[in-house]
């Protein structure tokens, strides 16, 4: 899968922009110039040989601040992806084999958690528990775990119907054994789809809570919390949300894009796809019998 992705335009460029900010929450500490939570008297300077990107209401450089909150608005979105994925791709795959007790159970279980404004729901958390990252995005990463919990479900109950899974079951095979040996493979694609879109959801998330404030103690730098705290001084800085929102909005749009290239590459209809641009690239079909050698000695 990850060849056929790599082989679209827009898997390329969305797979390029997400390493970048990978690097960049891996890297990003290191990489600051100045340290991010040193204040000075130099407050809302344009941007300068110094200062890159200038500096904020209490003199802290914006670079250095941007760099080193890559970390946390990154780790806090794969922890929505993450939990998400555990928390509703299990059940939705075992709901097809553990009976209609499970089944209806889970189903109404998701239900819930479906009626229930994630956002909102987070900050109760949060309110309750202290105001920590952690425990807000496991708490978003269940609430989020429905459009896992469905779209696993679907693709089981598709393979569920095949003739090689009803003769595991005839045979007695366990339903572990079925799950790895026929079933995970064919809802693979469906669930990589909706983890790459559930990252771009749990990284607008992130920036959400700490554009709020919350989440996060400061002064803790955020791509949110900076982007909140450059637009209370639009006046003397016009362009200073710039490169926070530019980051956000990188991030979720790769994320995205790369839901779409898997989607497009999955299945058939990926195989016809890429079948096509190789075609139209001049190159030969695979699927074609290779063309039978001339005789050694020519026509008698």
């Amino acid at each position: 899968m990850v060849r056929r992705v790599l082989a679209l335009t827009s898997g390329r460029i969305a797979a390029a922009v997400l390493t970048v900010i990978a690097l960049l929450a891996l890297f990003g500490p290191w990489l600051a110039p100045l340290d991010p939570l040193a204040t000075g008297d130099n407050t809302l300077a344009a941007a300068s040989g110094t200062h890159w990107l200038g500096t904020d209401y209490l003199g802290r450089d914006v670079l250095s601040r941007l760099l080193d909150g890559s970390r946390v608005s990154v780790l806090g979105s794969l922890e929505v992806a993450l939990t998400a994925l555990v928390a509703g791709a299990l059940p939705g795959i075992l709901s097809v084999h553990w009976g209609r007790v499970f089944e209806w159970t889970t189903l109404r279980l998701a239900d819930t958690l479906v009626a229930l404004p994630f956002l909102l729901f987070a900050v109760a958390v949060v309110a309750l528990l202290g105001n920590g990252l952690t425990q807000a995005m496991l708490v978003t990463g269940v609430l989020v775990s429905p459009l896992f919990y469905r779209v696993a479900r679907a693709a089981t109950l598709a393979v569920a119907r095949s003739q090689y899974v009803e003769a595991a079951v005839v045979s007695g095979a366990s339903t572990g054994w079925i799950v790895r040996r026929h079933v995970w493979g064919k809802i693979l694609p469906p669930i990589a789809v909706a983890l790459a879109q559930t990252i771009g959801v749990g990284f607008v998330i992130v920036s959400s809570l700490t554009f709020l404030g919350i989440g996060v103690q400061p002064p803790a730098p955020t791509w949110g919390g900076l982007l909140a705290s450059d637009l209370g001084y639009l006046s003397h800085r016009p362009w200073a949300p710039v490169a926070p929102a530019l980051l956000i909005t990188a991030t979720v749009w790769a994320s995205n894009l790369l839901a779409d290239a898997i989607r497009d590459v999955s299945g058939e209809a990926g195989r016809v796809l890429l079948d096509d641009r190789g075609a139209r690239d001049g190159r030969p079909d695979r699927t074609d019998p290779a063309p039978a050698p001339a005789p050694a000695g020519g026509a008698r």
